[in-house]
């Protein structure tokens, strides 16, 4: 079962699972963070309502610890009292406020009412009958002006994020018992016995309840796991990096972020930091920033050159004359000469990782790949000649979803011509030919991919909505608002 109360304070808080050290094969300074975020004020507002929402969830039907005691009531004699069943039924809070600080976020419920049920008892011998006297029968509890308040830190210890209470209370500043039966004696008697205790036994129930929630949920992020997983062949670290950081209107929080290798056996590159990462949202008032510095688009780049699926075989095209010999009979004639009226495939194969830049207002890509051309002649597949294509490519990014997708257009190309069985053609004579290709062919087919996008690193159950992105030097900017959804989400009422 989901810790009651904690587990839904700090997931909307933190807005992402993450773990223990990663064992992944990269080579990175355990101190960089190439993914930052920042949780506002507006943000730790949105958190803070979400837990009081789940905690009044929690905490109704709250079972108090029985009490028993023995008073002596004058002219009765010793009265055996017993307060057992007691129960929360319901709870509403009309104020609360979340404070991030240097020790930590401190979080206070206030103003709080609630309604508590419970059974009575009580039973007592006297000489003037020779048999015991007994009475049973309910009460509710009016409690008024209760405050809760709750302390705690979050540190990082080797990318596990470790949760402590540094101070707990609850205090109620008034309530009224109200008992069904028994005579006006018991009542007084009742109340002067038990009232210190019913006050205590229900704020220590809630103290209890909070700092069990801290440590299952400290539990918990101990075994969330360290990566979320993008296809077979990568997943993004989401290792905690660096200390957390605590302003007095928001929390700051980084991992790692780069992109890592299923396959254990693939290294991966070292990357280097390119930018000093920036909350700036522009005036924006948004719950989220989320920082991405240039080496994480990089990282991905690299891991997919390396698991060898940067390789594309062109078979069919809107325009297939475009893939036959017939068609450049006039561009290449010793192609046309030696293979006439057959058919052709374009095998591409990236020849490096793509270069991925961020620039204020754009990001683009340098694709560099090998362009071979294979004759089908009959049964066999020729190749011909290989051409060296150098694309650049810019264009935006957005928001589907949680993923981050995007789309391009041609910038640049040069060409060079690696080898040719057909010939020393020149370069300049099929210049507008695959300019054509790369407008129509290989560019819309770079953009199905962009369009799917990656995974940004939240929480299941947590939507980006109304996001803006910013682009400066080296690094990207995510300000969005959050939306929670109860029913997918990772906050359980049970």
């Amino acid at each position: 079962m989901a810790p009651p109360l904690l587990f839904r304070l700090l997931l909307p808080l933190l807005f992402l699972s993450v773990s223990a050290g990663s064992s992944s094969t990269l080579r990175f300074q355990s101190d960089d963070g190439y993914i930052s975020f920042v949780v506002s004020e507006k943000g730790l507002a949105f958190a803070k309502d979400l837990l009081v929402e789940r905690a009044v969830e929690t905490l109704t039907s709250l079972r108090i610890r029985d009490i028993e005691k023995s008073v002596g009531i004058p002219i009765v004699g010793v009265v055996r009292m017993v307060a057992s069943n007691i129960t929360l039924e319901a709870i509403h809070v009309s104020s609360s406020t979340v404070q991030p600080g240097e020790s930590g976020i401190v979080i206070v419920a206030s103003g709080t009412t609630a309604n508590l049920s419970m059974d009575w008892f009580y039973s007592y011998t006297t000489w003037l009958v020779p048999f015991e006297i007994s009475d049973k029968g309910g009460a509710f509890i009016q409690v008024e002006g209760m405050e809760v308040g709750l302390t705690m830190t979050m540190e990082n210890k080797n990318g596990t994020l470790e949760l402590s209470v540094t101070q707990c209370g609850c205090y109620m500043e008034n309530f009224v018992v109200t008992l069904n039966g028994g005579a006006s004696w018991f009542y007084q008697g009742f109340l002067n016995a038990f009232a210190d205790q019913i006050r205590s036994a229900i704020e220590d129930a809630i103290v209890k309840k909070i700092n069990e929630g801290v440590l299952k949920l400290d539990s918990l992020l101990k075994t969330v796991p360290n990566k979320i997983d993008v296809d077979k062949v990568s997943a993004l670290n989401v290792t905690f990096v660096n200390d957390l950081t605590f302003t007095n209107s928001s929390v700051e929080f980084d991992i790692n972020g780069l992109f890592i290798s299923l396959d254990k056996a693939s290294a991966s590159g070292y990357f280097q930091k390119t930018s000093q990462l920036s909350h700036s949202c522009d005036g924006a008032q948004k719950m989220l920033s989320m920082s991405l510095d240039e080496s994480v688009f990089n990282s991905a780049s690299d891991i997919y050159f390396q698991a060898g699926v940067m390789h594309w075989v062109v078979e069919k095209i809107p325009d297939q004359s475009f893939l036959n010999t017939a068609r450049w009979k006039y561009l290449i004639p010793q192609l046309y000469k030696k293979y006439p009226n057959d058919d052709m495939l374009l095998n591409m194969s990236l020849t490096s990782p793509p270069g991925i830049w961020i620039a204020p207002q754009k990001i683009g890509a340098t694709i560099s790949l090998d362009m071979t051309i294979d004759v089908l002649d009959g049964s066999k597949t020729i190749p011909v000649a290989c051409i060296s294509v150098v694309v650049s490519v810019s264009g935006v990014v957005e928001i589907s979803g949680n993923n981050l997708a995007g789309q391009v257009e041609l910038d640049d190309f040069t060409l060079t011509l690696k080898w040719s069985d057909v010939g020393n053609f020149h370069m300049y004579l099929i210049q507008g030919v695959m300019r054509v290709f790369l407008n129509t062919v290989f560019v819309p087919y770079v953009n199905t991919h962009l369009r799917r996008g990656f995974p940004l690193p939240m929480a299941h159950g947590f939507t980006l909505q109304h996001a803006d992105i910013l682009t400066g030097n080296s690094m990207m900017i995510v300000c969005s608002d959050v939306a929670f959804n109860k029913t997918a989400g990772v906050i359980s009422s049970s």
